[in-house]
């Protein structure tokens, strides 16, 4: 058992999101983890860097494991630290434990380290966690909120995407970035691309507004990430791509007829097998007129407005 426990490494994720958001939440940390996802963490075998979700807190290599939390403790006394300080974080998982009772637990295991604790710069730092009836310890690493930066862009507009929504849409749509070649037809200001590029994506952009596509190339530039933005109908582009996502537009100077959405749509099935679009209103007939299959889909609220998210995918596209 140690044996296949080793050559299948689990990972802890505890995460947190908002009401409004815990659908979306789910379907990202889902896809982007390969996993179930639970109420407060997600158990997988995919190791991602935790800074990937907006939702995510970190990520727990599980290194010992043991049934009681003396048993823990012991084990933590074989963990080979080689001379550098060491922070213990009580990660919340499954029960309830009070501030109190973290930090006990903390100072219990903590003390059987073969180190000496830091707590403000520890050169590493371990998680602590008690997951379906047992207490897994490891190294432990803090997500970093990369989106909340991206808030700080010089160009904005007033119904693009927010940060978190548009990193988690763009995972969603590349959960695995690997030679994958994505797109955005109809980036705006270019909110899901700099959130695709800032996590390693290789993602396309354009616009049929010359000043969004403006926009982007300045909002790129600032964060001093790559690429161009193209001026161009996206139900004139050629080639293919492995994904595409397509945040349909809906300000009142963008109004779509339904046929110009139908277009788009048919247009998004066939420069990608795998897509997600993200729409104001239930277009899922439209999407089926259109050759698409949903495969996943949620629906985002912020009081009286909505956005619905659907990822479709045609077989043998990326995963």
């Amino acid at each position: 058992m140690e044996k296949e426990r080793e050559a299948h490494p689990v990972y802890i994720y505890p995460y947190a999101c908002h009401e409004d958001e815990r659908p979306l939440c789910e379907l990202e940390l889902c896809v982007l983890l390969d996993a179930p996802v639970g109420e407060r963490y997600v158990r997988s075998t995919r190791a991602i860097d935790p800074s990937r979700s907006p939702f995510a807190h970190g990520r727990l290599s599980v290194e010992r494991r043991a049934a009681s939390l003396e048993e823990i403790a012991e084990a933590a006394a074989s963990l080979e630290l080689n001379g550098r300080t060491f922070k213990l974080r009580y990660i919340e998982a499954d029960g309830e434990a009070d501030y109190a009772e973290r930090r006990r637990i903390e100072r219990l295991v903590g003390a059987r380290f073969r180190g000496k604790a830091e707590m403000k710069r520890p050169e590493c730092l371990y998680g602590l966690a008690y997951v379906d009836g047992e207490w897994l310890l490891g190294d432990y690493t803090e997500s970093e909120s990369v989106w909340l930066r991206h808030n700080d862009k010089p160009r904005h507009y007033s119904t693009a995407l927010g940060t978190r929504t548009a990193r988690a849409i763009a995972n969603i749509a590349v959960p695995k970035p690997e030679n994958v070649h994505a797109v955005d037809p109809c980036c705006g200001i270019g909110t899901v691309l700099i959130e695709a590029k800032s996590m390693g994506i290789r993602m396309d952009g354009f616009d049929l507004n010359p000043l969004a596509a403006i926009g982007a190339r300045e909002n790129l530039a600032f964060f001093g990430l790559p690429g161009d933005v193209v001026v161009a109908d996206m139900r004139k582009l050629e080639g293919r791509y492995d994904a595409l996502v397509l945040d349909l537009p809906y300000n009142l100077c963008s109004v779509l007829t339904v046929g110009e959405r139908l277009e788009m749509l048919s247009a998004a099935e066939r420069l990608a097998g795998r897509c997600v679009i993200v729409a104001t209103e239930d277009i899922e007939a439209e999407l089926a007129e259109a050759g698409m299959k949903a495969a996943e889909r949620c629906v985002v609220r912020k009081g009286n407005f909505a956005r619905y998210v659907w990822l479709c995918v045609r077989p043998a596209a990326i995963e």
